[in-house]
């Protein structure tokens, strides 16, 4: 059990570590529409909250690519210059490296999936992706050219973070969004980062004070809810299961526990002959059953802390070649710990009432 839920642990931190840099601490929306004025934030007040490293403006909005002769649709995430340093995804490039801008020009960051689907590579530099994006202003037209606005735009990098990301989103600086979307002046959020003591809630209460009921703010765990909910919902499905798994391995000790008292009829007579009584009699087996869980229990505990211990600092087990860690992840939790701990005292004490409960008693009439 210790080692099944570490590796659950150890899965889930990495899953976490990988959203991390894409997703920020705290992301700020508008409630009603889809962007709002920059001016309208009192970034000064913001950046002088306790807790908070640094914020990013973004712009997102879809758009279609082309590259040659292939298209796919994909999220244009407009950035400013610190969205690289505060979220992580700088350390993410897979090919190339990031630079949303160079000399003046232009350049975007794209995903693993949708640079492989347009089958883009960095080298070829003099190739440049265009992007189409629906005129918001455009009127109704014979010519369905006016529907789209066009930009054309090279790729310096590519990132690889996770299948959900990397397949969906790629980054431009946040003039070209702004510039291709027709959204001048414009945001669709306001990504918040923390330092490392910086308090989530705190800050988020910070900042809807500042902001007001106009706007929403969702934490990390808010952002990609459903993921850590399935999660956490598997990791204790797994431990019921294998606690039904330990109370049917129980059923040895109540079995071996019945045979001793069975056998041990004589000895129990030579007992109550010497002036024992039925409570003493009744605490010697009881104490022979916690013995055993205890003894068991603790061998067990103790080598699937070194074994999830070992893979950690060691490893044991080595993923494939293409896997984005060498060994398999595994986090040792303390409460994870006490509560298999837990479990395991709790069924070496029933294992050991039962029999002394039923059969002992019908012995010592």
């Amino acid at each position: 059990m210790v080692i099944v839920l570490s590796g659950f642990n150890g899965l889930q931190t990495l899953v976490e570590g990988m959203y991390s840099s894409f997703d920020p601490d705290l992301k700020v929306r508008i409630k009603k529409g889809k962007t709002f004025s920059e001016d309208s934030i009192s970034w000064e007040e913001i950046q002088n909250i306790e807790g908070v490293a640094g914020l990013s403006k973004s712009l997102e909005e879809t758009a279609l690519l082309r590259y040659k002769e292939k298209q796919s649709f994909a999220v244009i995430k407009g950035v400013d210059q610190s969205f690289g340093s505060l979220s992580g995804v700088d350390t993410s490039i897979y090919e190339g490296s990031y630079a949303l801008n160079y000399q003046g020009k232009d350049f975007t960051v794209m995903g693993y999936g949708v640079a492989n689907k347009l089958q883009v590579y960095t080298r070829n530099i003099y190739d440049p992706v265009v992007v189409f994006a629906a005129n918001r202003k455009a009127k109704i037209s014979a010519n369905p050219s006016t529907a789209f606005r066009t930009e054309a735009i090279n790729v310096s990098g590519i990132f690889s973070i996770n299948a959900d990301v990397d397949f969906q989103y790629i980054l431009v600086p946040l003039d070209f969004s702004r510039k291709l979307f027709d959204y001048e002046g414009q945001l669709t959020s306001i990504e918040v980062h923390l330092t490392e003591e910086g308090n989530s809630e705190a800050v988020k209460l910070a900042l809807a004070s500042i902001l007001g009921p106009d706007f929403e703010i969702k934490s990390r765990y808010e952002q990609n809810e459903l993921l850590y909910k399935t999660n956490r919902t598997e990791k204790w499905i797994t431990f019921l299961i294998l606690s039904f798994i330990l109370v049917i391995a129980s059923f040895n000790l109540i079995a071996s526990l019945t045979i001793l008292i069975l056998e041990k009829k004589e000895d129990i007579a030579i007992l109550r002959a010497m002036g024992a009584d039925k409570a003493l009699i009744s605490k010697i087996f009881l104490r022979e059953g916690l013995y055993i869980s205890l003894f068991g229990g603790g061998i067990g505990l103790s080598l699937g802390l070194l074994l999830s211990l070992g893979q950690k600092y060691i490893g044991f087990i080595r993923l494939g070649a293409d896997s984005i860690v060498e060994y398999y992840p595994m986090q040792v939790n303390v409460l994870d710990f006490s509560a298999v701990l837990a479990t395991v005292l709790v069924l070496g004490f029933l294992a050991a009432w039962l029999p002394v409960r039923f059969v002992l008693r019908k012995t010592l009439v």
